[in-house]
């Protein structure tokens, strides 16, 4: 679990990032979380957008994910959602102390 302080950081990353997965009419699907897992492994911290043919809410879509992939959510905002989860093989973001 992240502090807020983490979640404010993280966010603050998530700035600049674009969306780099689209959940559109289909849902979540297997095909989806691996490419959803694949690219945490990758980045850490990933935007998503929930398309409007979607039948999920944003707010949705993000919990189905993080509880899937064991990810931390971040932010949900409109139709776009950040999440993370630290790489198991090589970390490279270093979130602040949790005090």
């Amino acid at each position: 679990m992240i502090t807020s302080k983490q979640r404010s950081y993280l966010r603050g990353l998530a700035n600049g990032i674009e969306s780099i997965v689209q959940i559109g009419k289909e849902g979540i699907d297997e095909r989806v979380l691996h490419q959803i897992d694949e690219a945490l492994e990758a980045r850490e911290i990933i935007k998503l957008n929930v398309l409007k043919n979607s039948l999920l809410t944003a707010r949705e879509a993000c919990d189905i994910v993080c509880e899937a992939l064991k990810a931390e959510p971040v932010q949900v905002i409109g139709n776009k959602f950040v999440i993370y989860r630290p790489s198991k093989n090589k970390p490279k973001i270093e979130l602040p102390s949790k005090k």
